[in-house]
C-alpha cells in the first residue's frame, strides 16, 4: 500500500474533524495529531490508520519475537500500534500484580485498510482501490462533534495526598541507602460506571491542551486519549533519536514576567537539570545498545520549550543504528523509556511494582507507526486518559521524578498541574 492519491482540503480543520468522524465507525483506528507543533521537524500534521487487515496481540512473555514474526510478513506496509510498559516484565524479567481497569494487551500492531495524511492543502489517501469513495465518504461527514448532555465526573484518587507523601519519604530512604538515584513515582485518578463519549473528550482535551504527539487510539471498546508532549523513539534512514522531558515549571499566563521566570526556573534549578542529566546518561547508555559505537551524541541538553499550560526541559539524543537491526531490535533494547522509570532502570522498576498502586497499562507505554520504508516514529504515553467502554471505566495516570531532594509536597502538586487538564475536562 505505498501509493497514494492525493485531494484538495478547502478547510484544514473542518477536514480533520470529518476524518475523526469518518473514523468512528471503526473497531481498530489510530489517529495521530502533531497540533500544528513545528519544533520536533514534523512529517505531517495529522495520520490516521483506520480499519485492519492484519494484526497481532501479545502478552509479556515472547511478545518481541511474535511480533518479528508478524513484521516479516508485513514489512512493506503501514503498520501502527502500541507497546505497554508491562512489556518490562519481558525484557527485564519482572512482573506486574496490580490492579487494570482498561485491560490493552501489551502489544498491539495492526496493517490497516486505509491511512490519510492530512496536510493544509490536501490529504494523501493510501489504500487498495477506492480511493475517491473513501474522500467522498470523509467529506460527506459531519464538520462538528456532537456535544453529549453535559453531566460532570467526578475524579477519586487512587492515593491520598498524605499515602502519597508517605510513599516519597520511603523511596527518599531507598534513594539514600543506594537502591537507586532517580524514580518517576506515578498515581492514578479513576471513575467507575461513567460512560463518555471518547470523540468529545479527546476534541475537549486536545483544546485545552494541544501537544505534538497527541492520539485518539481505540482497539475493540478500548481508547486512548492522548496530549503527550514526549517522543519517545524516532528513526529516519540509519538515524535514531531520543527525546526526553524531564523538568516542569507552571506557566502563568497573567504575568510574561512571571512566566519567564518560571521559565528560566527550569534552567538555573540543580534539582531539575540533575533529573534531566541522570534521564540523558540513561538514554545514551540504552541507544549505545544498538548504535555504532561513537555515535551516540547529545544533540541539545537543557532545552526549554513552552506548552499551553507548563514550561517542559527537554534533552535531544541521537546515534546511527548498528547494521543488521530493524525497528523491533531498536525498541526492546530501549523500552521502557527512562524517562518514565528512572535510574537504574530495572531496579527502579521492582521498586514502582512494589509502591504503585494501579498497573501502568498502556500509561508510560508507547504509541506510533512504521511506515513501508521501515522508518517509525513512537511516542510517550502521558497526559492520557483511558477508557473501557464495556466496563465503563475511565482512568488516568501522572507522576513526577523523585530524587533525595524532592520535596513530597510538591511532588504531589506536580502531579496535580499534570492532570489539571483532565480533570477539567471530566468535572
Amino acid at each position: 500500500m505505498k501509493k497514494f492519491v492525493s485531494f484538495p482540503v478547502n478547510d484544514f480543520n473542518i477536514f480533520r474533524i470529518q476524518m475523526l468522524n469518518w473514523a468512528g465507525r471503526f473497531n481498530i483506528f489510530c489517529f495521530l495529531d502533531n497540533q500544528h507543533y513545528d519544533f520536533s521537524a514534523p512529517a505531517f500534521e495529522c495520520l490516521l490508520a483506520a480499519g485492519c487487515k492484519k494484526n497481532i496481540e501479545a502478552q509479556a512473555g515472547k511478545a518481541f519475537g511474535e511480533l518479528q514474526d508478524f513484521y516479516a510478513g508485513v514489512s512493506k506496509e503501514w503498520i501502527f500500534g502500541h507497546f505497554s510498559y508491562d512489556l518490562k516484565n519481558e525484557t527485564e524479567q519482572l512482573s506486574s500484580r496490580k490492579e487494570d481497569g482498561i485491560g490493552f494487551s501489551d502489544l498491539h500492531f495492526f496493517v490497516p485498510e486505509t491511512v490519510l495524511q492530512l496536510g493544509e492543502k490536501d490529504v494523501k489517501i493510501y489504500c487498495e482501490e477506492g480511493a475517491e469513495d473513501i474522500y467522498r465518504s470523509i467529506s460527506a461527514c459531519s464538520d462538528t462533534i456532537p456535544e453529549p448532555v453535559k453531566a460532570a465526573i467526578s475524579v477519586q484518587h487512587k492515593i491520598e495526598r498524605d499515602n502519597y507523601i508517605s510513599i516519597i519519604e520511603k523511596l527518599r530512604q531507598h534513594i539514600l541507602r543506594g537502591d537507586c538515584y532517580e524514580i518517576n513515582f506515578c498515581q492514578e485518578f479513576f471513575s467507575k460506571n461513567r460512560e463518555i463519549d471518547p470523540l468529545h473528550v479527546y476534541d475537549q482535551l486536545t483544546k485545552l491542551s494541544p501537544n505534538p504527539f497527541s492520539v485518539l487510539y481505540k482497539v475493540n471498546g478500548r481508547y486512548c486519549l492522548c496530549a503527550s508532549p514526549e517522543r519517545y523513539l524516532k528513526k529516519t534512514g540509519r538515524t535514531i533519536w531520543s527525546q526526553p522531558i524531564k523538568g516542569t515549571s507552571r506557566r502563568d499566563h497573567d504575568s510574561k514576567v512571571k512566566d519567564e521566570a518560571a521559565k528560566n526556573y527550569l534552567l538555573q534549578s540543580s534539582k531539575e537539570k540533575s533529573e534531566n542529566v541522570m534521564v540523558v546518561d540513561l538514554v545514551r547508555n540504552d541507544l549505545s545498545r544498538i548504535c555504532v559505537p561513537g555515535s551516540v551524541k547529545v544533540e541539545e541538553l537543557f532545552g526549554v520549550y513552552s506548552f499551553p499550560h507548563v514550561h517542559q526541559m527537554i534533552s535531544t539524543i541521537s546515534g546511527e543504528i548498528t547494521g543488521g537491526l530493524n525497528w523491533i531490535d531498536c525498541i526492546k533494547a530501549t523500552f521502557p523509556m527512562g524517562s518514565m522509570t528512572g535510574a537504574p532502570k530495572k531496579r527502579v522498576m521492582e521498586l514502582i511494582e512494589q509502591y504503585e498502586q494501579t498497573k501502568r497499562g498502556l500509561f508510560s507505554g508507547a504509541i506510533g507507526y512504521i511506515n513501508p520504508e521501515g522508518d517509525f516514529d513512537f511516542n510517550v504515553v502521558i497526559r492520557s486518559m483511558f477508557y473501557n467502554a464495556a466496563e465503563k471505566y475511565i482512568s488516568f495516570q501522572t507522576g513526577s521524578a523523585i530524587t533525595y531532594y524532592s520535596d513530597p509536597e510538591k511532588e504531589y502538586d506536580e502531579c496535580i498541574l499534570k492532570a489539571g487538564a483532565m480533570m477539567r475536562v471530566l468535572e
